[in-house]
């Protein structure tokens, strides 16, 4: 072959090479109607973060103060930002959320808004700025920062009308400008009630917070200022309460809701919030809030929870397509108390472990189903960006890995490609035992992340496994299936 001929035949070889790759890429699945946005996105990858309850309630030995507190009160004496976010960091939680003003209104930043604030304490002779401390250190150590602002505020004398409404906005605006941007504001759904309100030592109880609180126009203080941050509130949520504080999400649940159901006329509607709604109008997912001790705030006759009932709450709630918002208590130093730190690191080396080989990685894996070149079984395997995806009206199909010697399995781990929506509404597990395919773990939904425990986490051995996704919203979406 001459030289020429030769060139022009490498020439269109290479062509018919590149025309085939471009060919072989599949089209995209459809996005279901409600997908979350990219804040949301970036707050499921955090999986968990710590929330900090550390107020002037820390000093009267309180879970909610009454607002009649003296400032002078507040005087930690060896308290550490930088030494509290490590411990934050140490345990792995990607972000951490300040109680900035609990229900008793004091500020532990220098509001001008108000006198009842750190300002007014003995703290760094009224000097210091918690919320500026807990910022610095976050950005310092790569800790995503939140903010808790109470919305009842028993100190004020105007809570329950508008010139409360104006305060409590310019206090967040406050916030957001000088400690901002911030990854979610926390807004607790506590409603009013006895308190001292500049004196008058009364009941006020809004009827309708969700009203009264005109959450709309909080939320475009929000928008405005720090557009990214994730809103958990009584009404329209980014993020929803998973209907209780025990670090439980419900094994069915979705991630979608719509306002009007979450909370009719400012009540809570625990179903939906334990459950959340396929049909939803919104992404709201769950997010289990939990504390470390029994109580929110430090209490020296209480203890901590150990590190292995902080894998369990792992499991209920990071492991049911939520996140795990986990509070820790400082005491009156200003510091995690030793015992406490001990239990979450021990936690923390317990995930770790657990987690620590993806079996999945050494198996050979093959699909039922496929949408095509682009979507096949080997982007199931690994934590790249890929997908599998199957074809548009194939909700049903099996995924099996296959090892050549027996291999024991305790956990699996079902993620979707939620950007496209959530799907799956029902799956089994099954193992190869005794030459036969027999069920071990079983689900309705996935969401961002399932993980099924094989006999209680005990595992099984085992040649071969398999997902079968039994029905699904639309085609099957699954960024990844792990074992371990």
């Amino acid at each position: 072959m001459r030289r020429s001929t030769l060139k022009n035949f490498v020439a269109v070889l290479a062509c018919s090479v590149t025309a085939l790759m471009i060919s072989c890429q599949a089209e995209a699945p459809e996005p279901m109607s409600v997908v979350p946005a990219p804040r949301q996105l970036a707050w499921h990858e955090m999986e968990q973060y710590a929330f900090v309850h550390f107020t002037i309630n820390t000093f009267t030995d309180k879970e909610w103060g009454y607002g009649d507190e003296s400032p002078e009160l507040f005087n930690p004496t060896d308290f550490d930002a930088d030494a509290l976010v490590k411990i934050v960091k140490d345990a792995n939680l990607k972000g951490l959320i300040l109680t900035a003003k609990h229900h008793d209104g004091f500020c532990l930043w220098p509001s001008k808004y108000t006198e009842h604030s750190i300002k007014n304490s003995p703290y760094k002779d009224g000097k210091g700025d918690i919320v500026g401390e807990v910022a610095e250190a976050c950005r310092k150590h790569g800790v995503k920062f939140g903010i808790y602002l109470s919305p009842w505020d028993r100190n004020h004398a105007g809570y329950g009308t508008d010139e409360y409404l104006t305060y409590y906005r310019n206090q967040l605006r406050e916030l957001l400008t000088a400690y901002g941007p911030v990854f979610e504001m926390w807004f607790d759904g506590a409603n009013g009630g006895d308190g001292y309100y500049g004196g008058a030592r009364e009941m006020r109880v809004m009827e309708s917070g969700y009203l009264y609180y005109d959450w709309a126009k909080v939320v475009d203080i929000i928008r405005e200022l720090s557009p990214e941050t994730v809103v958990w509130s009584s009404s329209l949520p980014d993020a929803r309460w998973c209907s209780n504080e025990r670090g439980v999400i419900d094994e069915h649940c979705w991630a979608m809701a719509s306002p009007e159901e979450m909370y009719p006329k400012g009540k809570d509607n625990i179903p939906v919030l334990k459950h959340g709604m396929g049909d939803g109008s919104r992404w709201a997912p769950a997010e289990a809030d939990v504390s470390i001790r029994p109580g929110w705030f430090f209490h020296e006759y209480q203890q901590p929870k150990s590190a292995e009932q902080l894998f369990s709450i792992y499991l209920t709630s990071v492991g049911r397509g939520g996140t795990l918002l986990l509070n820790l208590a400082p005491d009156r130093r200003g510091r995690v108390p030793e015992q406490d730190v001990e239990s979450l690191m021990a936690w923390r080396k317990m995930v770790d472990q657990t987690f620590a080989e993806d079996l999945a990685l050494k198996a050979k894996v093959k699909v039922s189903a496929d949408r095509g070149c682009g979507y096949g079984a080997k982007n199931l395997i690994g934590e790249d960006q890929k997908y599998w995806a199957t074809e548009d009206g194939v909700t049903a199909a099996d995924v099996e890995l296959s090892w050549a010697e027996p291999q024991t399995v305790k956990y699996v781990t079902i993620q979707e490609h939620i950007a496209l929506g959530q799907r799956v509404k029902k799956f089994v597990i099954e193992a190869e035992l005794n030459g036969s395919w027999q069920e071990v773990a079983a689900g309705t939904t996935v969401g961002y992340k399932r993980i099924l425990p094989i006999s209680d986490g005990k595992g099984l051995a085992t040649n071969r496994l398999r997902v079968r996704f039994l029905d699904s919203r639309a085609a099957l979406t699954i960024a990844r299936v792990a074992v371990y």
